[in-house]
């Protein structure tokens, strides 16, 4: 059944339940304070390996929930989350991370978030890299803003705490460019792999679905008919409903976004949310 999405509350994968509330005293008010700390609470599983951490501590990167990851980190170092970590005692993880860690600390206080699966323009010219943000509603502009955690305090992009149209495409909008012809989607896709092409646009589609209805999956997480997707044997039918998939997520209502999410084949299992 169709609900109103409340984008200001805990999902069932940004909830802080049973976290420390000294940990969370410090975060900040305002929502780039929010997300600024949150570069130094996560590492990506190349430079973990460059650091000779042990064997296990890759397993924190298939970690869902929030709160899962963030006792992880206090059990490293329970110093407050606000505080700076050392690279050796940050949760191993991949962008995907970075955004729900965000999106968990912004709904925490109250700032309506949510993570948005895609596509960054910004890491290598000519190419959209698969990639995960958070944005949160700013009443002012009346606009929700892109924000890419990950990357804030760094030199990639003068401005990642506000992202310019163009440089984040979400799975829907990038899905409408390919259908339009306005992107190669030969050049989209998973960096350091063989995984590029409409494929994983049409996957990262779904995924943003999901994230817009609350459930924050993992990148490598499939359902539906994602894995025949991937191997190109959905047919024109799947494509029709990316299509009205990549129209709701445009037009951003989150009733219709609910009623969508309802489809046996965009809907996430239980198995994924936990």
């Amino acid at each position: 059944m169709a609900k109103v999405i409340d984008y200001a509350s805990a999902g069932r994968l940004t909830s802080l339940d049973g976290v420390d509330s000294l940990a969370l005293e410090s975060v900040a008010a305002d929502p780039v304070g929010v997300c600024l700390p949150v570069h130094g609470l996560v590492i990506q599983p190349a430079d973990a390996r460059a650091l000779n951490l042990p064997a296990n501590r890759f397993d924190e990167n298939q970690i869902r929930p929030a709160n899962s990851l963030i006792r992880r980190l206090l059990a490293l170092d329970p110093a407050p989350l606000t505080a700076a970590r050392e690279p050796d005692k940050r949760v191993v993880g991949t962008c995907r991370h970075f955004a729900v860690l965000s999106c968990a600390l912004l709904r925490y206080r109250g700032i309506a978030a949510r993570v948005r699966c895609g596509f960054a323009t910004y890491f290598q010219p000519g190419q959209g890299l698969d990639h995960w943000i958070t944005e949160y509603w700013d009443d002012n502009s009346a606009r929700w803003i892109r924000v890419d955690s990950e990357i804030l305090g760094q030199t990639v992009l003068p401005h990642p705490h506000d992202l310019r149209p163009g440089e984040f495409l979400t799975g829907g909008e990038a899905w409408r460019a390919y259908r339009r012809n306005e992107i190669d989607a030969s050049r989209f896709g998973v960096h350091g792999t063989q995984n590029w092409g409409p494929a994983e646009i049409r996957g990262n589609a779904v995924k943003d679905l999901a994230a817009l209805n609350k459930v924050e999956t993992l990148p490598w997480d499939e359902w539906g008919r994602m894995t025949d997707a991937y191997d190109g044997k959905t047919g024109a039918d799947y494509d029709v409903l990316l299509d009205e998939l990549a129209s709701v997520c445009a037009a951003d209502d989150p009733t219709a976004v609910s009623a969508l999410y309802g489809h046996e084949d965009l809907r996430v299992p239980e198995s994924l949310i936990r």
